[in-house]
């Protein structure tokens, strides 16, 4: 896995989690990959791993079964675009309004555009 510099890797990896359940790979109260599974595939540290099913159990988008390893709550399809639509609309969706304001992109162009990114 490719990480980037301007954010914390096991939030990445959280990211990819959080993707693999939008993506309908990883399915509500589907087994999670272990630690160490998931450590040696993306070649990380287990810690790391470790320290982002904590994050990702404390936002309750993964839940443990004690000698059985880690799940997916049946609500974190919901959680996750809860948040991330929540993270958008605060931070991103404003720079990238400023920016179609600052080149001159009508609201009449930028449906065009959505339309046609939706219908690729």
């Amino acid at each position: 896995m490719n990480f980037k510099d301007n954010k914390a890797i096991y939030l990445q990896i959280a990211d990819r989690i959080g993707d693999q359940i939008l993506a309908g790979t990883l399915t509500p109260d589907g087994k999670v990959p272990s630690v160490r599974e998931l450590a040696a595939e993306i070649e990380v540290n287990a810690n790391t791993v470790a320290r982002t099913y904590d994050h990702l159990q404390q936002q309750g988008i993964i839940y443990t079964k004690r000698g059985l390893g880690y799940f997916v709550s049946p609500d974190a399809r919901e959680t996750i675009v809860a948040r991330r639509r929540e993270q958008l609309m605060q931070g991103e969706m404003d720079y990238f309004l400023g920016q179609l304001k600052a080149v001159g992109i009508t609201p009449e162009e930028l449906q065009q555009l959505y339309s046609d990114y939706l219908n690729k």
